[in-house]
């Protein structure tokens, strides 16, 4: 399923038009970023938490050549799942 697919669900699930039902998940997936950039977690009951994670520098090595690679800190999102995603996908 990609973006457009989700569109299309939300749309058949509850109706108004498609720029609407687009609206609504461009909404949704512009507060989870915005939330994790400020480094706050979005947790939603029975599907799972998003959260951005701080990631140490450390050396990494380049594969081609084999040269050391200084690789800086960065925040990485994460996604832990809920209880009830985990049982759903079993």
């Amino acid at each position: 399923m990609n973006k457009a697919d989700l569109v299309e669900a939300v749309f058949q699930k509850i109706g108004g038009t498609k720029k609407a039902a687009e609206e609504a998940v461009e909404t949704v997936f512009d507060t989870i970023t915005k939330t994790l950039s400020r480094g706050d977690e979005v947790s939603i009951s029975g599907f799972g938490t998003f959260l951005a994670k701080k990631r140490q520098a450390r050396t990494a090595r380049n594969p081609r050549t084999g040269e050391p690679v200084e690789v800086p800190a960065m925040q990485v999102p994460k996604f832990r799942p809920g209880k009830g995603l985990k049982e759903a996908v079993k």
